[in-house]
C-alpha cells in the first residue's frame, strides 16, 4: 500500500490564534511520527511537551494537497493464523454497581478526584430517581493482549469494570456492553488509569463519547474535554482521576413528551462508547477504547418472550440475548514483529490491512440452529466496509435488516444481501441459523476493496473473510423470537411550507493547507461556529466539493433525517437503510446532503466533525452550542 504525505512547502504566513493549540499537538504528533509500541522506537510524551516549541515553525508552514509528494511503503503486515481463536458464545452484559465512593454530586467533585467539569444539567430529575444506576469503568492498559496466535502479546489499552478487590481489569477490546432502559437513568464513573508516562502513539487523556446519546454536554465526551490525574483539555477547569457521565436515557423530544420520557419514535438500540480526546481520538482508539451500550425500551425491549407474556402489548420480539451479539469491526496494521503501529502525525493517517473482529483477528463465532440479531459496527479509524454472509464456496447468503446507526427502521428490509458502512455507522441485521444443519460453516466477509485513507475502491468478489461463523448445536429452548413487518415509526417530516421556513447552514468539508477543514477553518473547541436555539429545528447542508475522498459526518446529540441528495449537481435518491433516522452521513466525492435537524431538551457544547478519526484529528471538527 501507498501512504502520502505533503512535503512542498510554501512560504510561512502568520498564523491566528485559533490555531495554536490544534499546531502544538500537531507538533507533538510530528515528532512522534515512527515511534511504535517496540521498545526501542519509543519516546517519552514529557520529550514531546518540551520539544514542541522547537518544531512548531515547520508545522506553520502550508502545503496544499495538490501540491508535489513523497511516497512511502508501508509494509503489509504479518500473515496470521486464521480460526485459530473463538469469540465467546455469547456476551457478558456489565453489571451495576451498589453505590459510588465518593458519592456523584450536581457539582464537579473536584476534593474526591473528580475532572472540573460543568455541572450535571436536570440533576434533580433524574438523579433522584428511584431507577437510577451506578456503573463504573476504568480506561486501563492491558499488557499481554493477543490479536492472533501468530503475534506476540502486547499493550492495548481499554475498559475495565471493577473486580471484589476493588481493582479493575483486566481491560478488553471491545470494552464491557452495557444493557441500558429508557426510563432508567445511569450514572456511569468512568476512571482513567492509563498509564501516564505512556510513550508511543496515543495520548493518556481520555474523554468519553457515548454515540449518540441525548444527553448532556457535560457527560458527552466533548473533546475539549479530557481529563487525566495530571492534566486536563482547555474546556474542563481541573484534572482528576475520575469524571462521572449523567446518562438519563431519555428519548429526544423529552419536554414534549415529559411523562414518557420523550418521543418514543426517536429512540436509539445500538449505540457505542469511545475516546474522544482532542488530536488523539485516532490512536487512542486504535489502541483499543471503545465498547457497545445497548438501549432498550418498551418496543425493542431485549426479551423475546414479551409478546408471548403480553401478546396485546407492543414489544416486537425480536431475537435477544443471548443471541442478541454485538459485532465491532476496525482496521488495524503491524509492523514485521506483529506489534501494533500508527502514523499519528500524516493527515492520511494509518490504513490497516488487518480487520479486528471483536477484538480479534480471523476469529471463529459458533452459534445455535435459531434467529440471531447481529449489531455490526464500524468502530472506524478509516477503512469502509461491504459485508456479505457466505458459503465456503462463496454463495451469498440473505438475512434481514432491521437497524441503522442505532435507529429501528419502519419495516424490515427483506431479503437483503450486504451491508455497506462507513466510519462510525451502524447495521442491525437478523440472521435465521435454524435453515442450516448443525456442522454448516458461513463467512462473513468484505468485499469494499480501499488501498488509502481518503475512500474506499470498487466491490470485488470474493472479498475477505473476516469471520468464521460455524452452526455447531441446537437451541436449548424453541425459538420464539420473530421480526414483525412494522418496526418503529417515524415522526412525520414537516410540510414544504414548513421545511422552506427553516434556517439553512451550510457545511463544506474540504482540504486546505495539508489539513481537513470544514468552511475553510480549522477546529477551535472553545469558540462556538453556531448558536442554535434550545427547541429549534433547522436544514443543515452537508458539502463535499470532491478531491477524491469521502467524509463520514457525525453530527452529536440528535439524529436527522436526510432529505435530499445529489451528487455532481443530480438529484438522486436516498437508498431505503438510510430514510430512517440516522446521526452519521456518508459524503462521497461532490456530494450534497441535506439534513433536517432538531435541538431539543438540553442546552450546551457539541460537536459535528468527519468521523475518519484521521480527519477529525487534523482539524475536520467544529463546535456548536444550543443556547
Amino acid at each position: 500500500m501507498k501512504m502520502k504525505f505533503p512535503i512542498k512547502w510554501k512560504k510561512r504566513k502568520p498564523v491566528a490564534d485559533v490555531l495554536g493549540k490544534t499546531l502544538k499537538a500537531k507538533a507533538g504528533k510530528f515528532l512522534s511520527s515512527y515511534f511504535q509500541t517496540t521498545p526501542g522506537l519509543q519516546a517519552r510524551r514529557t520529550f514531546l511537551k518540551m520539544s514542541t516549541a522547537s518544531v512548531v515553525a515547520p508545522l506553520l508552514l502550508s502545503a496544499t494537497d495538490s501540491e508535489a509528494a513523497v511516497t512511502v511503503i508501508v509494509p503489509p503486515s504479518p500473515a496470521t493464523t486464521p480460526w485459530a481463536e473463538e469469540l465467546p458464545n455469547q456476551i457478558t452484559p456489565a453489571n451495576p454497581v451498589s453505590s459510588l465512593v465518593p458519592p456523584p454530586t450536581e457539582d464537579a467533585n473536584i476534593f474526591g478526584g473528580e475532572s472540573g467539569r460543568n455541572d450535571h444539567p436536570r440533576w434533580y430529575e433524574f438523579a433522584y430517581s428511584p431507577d437510577l444506576e451506578f456503573y463504573e469503568m476504568s480506561a486501563e492498559e492491558n499488557p499481554n493482549w493477543v490479536f492472533n496466535p501468530a503475534y506476540p502479546p502486547q499493550p492495548v489499552w481499554g475498559y475495565a469494570t471493577p473486580q471484589p478487590d476493588g481493582t479493575f481489569g483486566p481491560a478488553t477490546m471491545p470494552g464491557p456492553t452495557y444493557f441500558a432502559h429508557y426510563g432508567k437513568p445511569v450514572i456511569c464513573r468512568i476512571h482513567n488509569n492509563l498509564p501516564q508516562d505512556h510513550v508511543g502513539f496515543g495520548s493518556p487523556e481520555i474523554s468519553t463519547h457515548l454515540h449518540n446519546l441525548h444527553t448532556g454536554s457535560e457527560s458527552d465526551g466533548f473533546p475539549g474535554d479530557y481529563y487525566s490525574i495530571n492534566k486536563s483539555g482547555p474546556t474542563l477547569f481541573g484534572p482528576g482521576s475520575y469524571k462521572d457521565h449523567l446518562y438519563s436515557n431519555i428519548y429526544a423530544g423529552y419536554e414534549e413528551f415529559p411523562e414518557t420520557f420523550g418521543d418514543y419514535r426517536e429512540a436509539l438500540g445500538t449505540l457505542f462508547y469511545h475516546d474522544h480526546t482532542l488530536d488523539f481520538t485516532a490512536p487512542n482508539v486504535y489502541r483499543g477504547l471503545s465498547g457497545f451500550y445497548l438501549l432498550f425500551d418498551e418496543l425493542d425491549t431485549g426479551n423475546e418472550n414479551d409478546p408471548i407474556t403480553d401478546p396485546t402489548g407492543p414489544a416486537l420480539g425480536l431475537p435477544s440475548w443471548p443471541y442478541d451479539y454485538p459485532l465491532n469491526f476496525n482496521d488495524r496494521r503491524f509492523d514485521a514483529n506483529g506489534m501494533l503501529i500508527f502514523d499519528q502525525t500524516d493527515p492520511e493517517g494509518t490504513l490497516g490491512d488487518k480487520i479486528l473482529v471483536n477484538g480479534k483477528i480471523e476469529p471463529v463465532l459458533n452459534v445455535a440452529r435459531r434467529k440471531y440479531r447481529f449489531r455490526l459496527l464500524n468502530s472506524g479509524a478509516s477503512r469502509f466496509y461491504e459485508f456479505y454472509l457466505v458459503t465456503p464456496t462463496n454463495v451469498v447468503q440473505k438475512f434481514t435488516y432491521i437497524s441503522n446507526d442505532g435507529n429501528l427502521l419502519p419495516a424490515p428490509l427483506l431479503n437483503q444481501t450486504k451491508v455497506r458502512l462507513g466510519v462510525a455507522e451502524r447495521g442491525d441485521i437478523v440472521v435465521d441459523f435454524s435453515k442450516y444443519p448443525i456442522g454448516t460453516t458461513l463467512y462473513l466477509v468484505n468485499r469494499l476493496q480501499q488501498d488509502s485513507t481518503r475512500q474506499p475502491g470498487n466491490v470485488k468478489a470474493p472479498g475477505t473473510q473476516l469471520l468464521k461463523i460455524v452452526v455447531d448445536r441446537d437451541p436449548p429452548v424453541a425459538d420464539v423470537s420473530r421480526v414483525p413487518r412494522v418496526l418503529r415509526p417515524l415522526r412525520p417530516l414537516p410540510t414544504a411550507a414548513e421545511l422552506a421556513a427553516l434556517p439553512v447552514r451550510r457545511w463544506v468539508f474540504s482540504r486546505k493547507n495539508g489539513l481537513w477543514t470544514i468552511n475553510d477553518h480549522l477546529v477551535n473547541v472553545n469558540s462556538p461556529r453556531a448558536q442554535i436555539p434550545m427547541g429549534s429545528a433547522e436544514i443543515w447542508e452537508l458539502v463535499n466539493g470532491g478531491g477524491g475522498w469521502q467524509h463520514p459526518i457525525h453530527i452529536h446529540f440528535e439524529e436527522g433525517r436526510i432529505l435530499s441528495k445529489t451528487v455532481a449537481g443530480v438529484s438522486v435518491p436516498v437508498p431505503a437503510h438510510e430514510k430512517g433516522r440516522k446521526d452519521v452521513y456518508v459524503l462521497g466525492p461532490d456530494t450534497t446532503l441535506r439534513i433536517l435537524l432538531r435541538f431539543r431538551d438540553y442546552t450546551g457544547k457539541y460537536v459535528m466533525h468527519c468521523h475518519n478519526m484521521i480527519h477529525e484529528d487534523h482539524a475536520m471538527m467544529l463546535r456548536w452550542d444550543i443556547v
